[in-house]
């Protein structure tokens, strides 16, 4: 089956009203280690994506390094922005993330934005009550900003696809560069992610201020 190419169709739509589109993506939502990263991209003009430009997923690895350069240049802004583990125990991951994808569009300098977002909920919009105790998290007035969710818009989007791949090398880089400090749980192939030498490190040395110690980790309690 051909790889899905993304179009311009719903940031066209969004752009002949008028309004700038902040293409935005999350990766790092399942993993056991480290942070949730969110991309962002602005489009105030349109023009050709990058060729090659696709699901991040379906990417490889030297693909993805390859269009970084290339989509920072064809759009008008970018940013990634992230939420630690830590932050992630503190807050659970619903409100981690909205907090990540503040943290990148509020890097970008925009007038009347329009979020087009992967997925079927807005990731801005999420409640924002904690725990007793718990510090709370930065206000996110992006919250109140119009945006249009789309299912499986890595796979339709231009926008969100740079967005995601920008954020997916982001993370990957973060997470190869963190294995050279933890070295016995594999980061630098499965990213944080539970693969079965990740799980059994866990199991081996315990878990390291790096991994979501809320999660139900084998191994790993929230007190270790």
């Amino acid at each position: 089956m051909a790889t899905p190419v993304p179009t311009l169709e719903f940031e066209s739509v969004i752009h002949d009203r008028g309004e700038t589109v902040v293409g935005i993506d999350e990766v790092g939502r399942g993993a056991l280690a480290g942070p949730v990263m969110v991309g962002a991209v602005a489009l105030s003009s349109l023009r050709e994506p990058p060729r090659g430009v696709a699901d991040s997923k379906v990417l490889t690895d030297v693909k993805r390094r390859a269009l970084v350069g290339d989509i920072q240049q064809w759009v008008d802004g970018w940013a990634v922005g992230a939420a630690s583990a830590a932050e992630i125990d503190a807050w659970g991951i619903r409100l981690a993330l909205a907090v990540a994808a503040h943290r990148a569009v509020g890097q970008l300098t925009l007038s009347t934005p329009h979020c087009l977002i992967d997925g079927p909920h807005n990731i801005l919009r999420v409640p924002m009550d904690v725990g007793f105790g718990v510090e709370p998290p930065p206000a996110i007035p992006e919250r109140t900003w119009p945006a249009t969710m789309v299912v499986k818009g890595d796979q339709r989007c231009a926008s969100i696809s740079a967005a995601a791949i920008l954020a997916k090398v982001a993370r990957d880089t973060l997470m190869i560069e963190l294995a050279e400090q933890y070295p016995d749980f594999g980061w630098e192939g499965n990213k944080g992610y539970g693969s079965s030498g990740h799980l059994e490190a866990l199991e081996r040395c315990g878990a390291t201020t790096l991994h979501r110690r809320s999660w139900n980790i084998p191994g790993v309690t929230p007190e270790n």
